[in-house]
């Protein structure tokens, strides 16, 4: 789904931001179209196959402070998102999976 909306959209990023319902899934806009600040992290540069590029990943600084021992999982999963994100037109949504990552005892 991120090498068909890059085709389209050109460069990408993704934004995952804090909130209830759609305002909690990672929302994807052509590269600048989102505004990051002091308030977000760049958490990854998403490697895709076929894309010259790399994709970051932003979160807000809140959640990343929430979820910094967190493996988080880009994902996509049939049916619609939110309005804002680059791939509801097509029928799908970007999700988050989750795994907690364990630090080992002191």
């Amino acid at each position: 789904m991120i090498r068909v909306l890059s085709a389209a959209h050109g460069p990408l990023m993704f934004h995952q931001s804090g909130g209830c319902c759609d305002g909690s899934a990672p929302m994807c806009y052509p590269r600048g179209e989102f505004r990051t600040g002091g308030s977000d992290v760049l958490l990854a540069s998403l490697a895709v196959e076929g894309l010259d590029e790399p994709v970051p990943f932003w979160i807000s600084a809140s959640q990343y402070a929430l979820w910094r021992h967190t493996r988080l999982i880009v994902d996509v999963a049939a049916g619609r998102g939110s309005g804002f994100s680059l791939e509801a037109p097509e029928g799908v949504r970007f999700l988050i999976r989750s795994r907690l990552v364990r630090q080992p005892a002191p």
